[in-house]
């Protein structure tokens, strides 16, 4: 059976429990870090282990999940988590991502955002600037992030023709051209 197709119901799952808690980027973030865990290939043959126990494994797996997104998992997430050990449902999970961003993109109060910082944001940064961006449009938000190191620091924030240059990059470039200007 194709990926997409064993995928699909459990993207639907995941995308109205975040529409029922407004928990987008809490949820996305987690397929996000299931797929990273998902595609890593010491991760596969562990999880593919017959000698290691479905206790083991999933303590294992939720270490991992703490660690890319810098916190425990909920007990919504937990069990959805173990639910795909114990179904064999892992290596799925790039495929749920996909799902769970076009139904995001499909709904009509979310808005995607592409940031763009100088360095890896951790999951902490990302958070807060999914917030802020919810709080300013009164919707939900979620984001995906690139590492341009030519911006010094800072963030650019675009959505469609829309950017937020909050770089130190783009203060210096404006600073260059005031002074010269004088």
């Amino acid at each position: 059976m194709e990926l997409t197709t064993i995928a699909k119901p459990y993207a639907n799952a995941v995308f109205e429990i975040a529409e029922q808690n407004k928990s987008h980027s809490d949820w996305r973030g987690v397929l996000e870090a299931g797929a990273e865990l998902a595609n890593d290939e010491n991760m596969q043959a562990f999880i593919a282990s017959p000698s290691t126990t479905s206790e083991n494994k999933a303590q294992a797996v939720a270490a991992v999940f703490k660690s890319i997104l810098g916190r425990a998992l909920s007990n919504e997430e937990t069990v959805f988590v173990t639910l795909l050990l114990d179904n064999g449902r892992i290596g799925a999970l790039p495929s749920m991502l996909e799902s769970f961003d076009i139904m995001s993109n499909l709904s009509s109060d979310a808005k995607a955002f592409h940031v763009i910082s100088a360095y890896k944001l951790s999951a902490a940064e990302e958070k807060q600037i999914v917030t802020d961006l919810s709080d300013k449009y009164s919707t939900t938000v979620s984001i995906d992030t690139e590492i341009d190191e030519s911006l010094v620091g800072g963030v650019v924030i675009k959505e469609g023709d829309k950017v937020i240059d909050l770089s130190i990059k783009a203060r210096v470039d404006e600073l260059a051209s005031r002074l010269s200007i004088n």
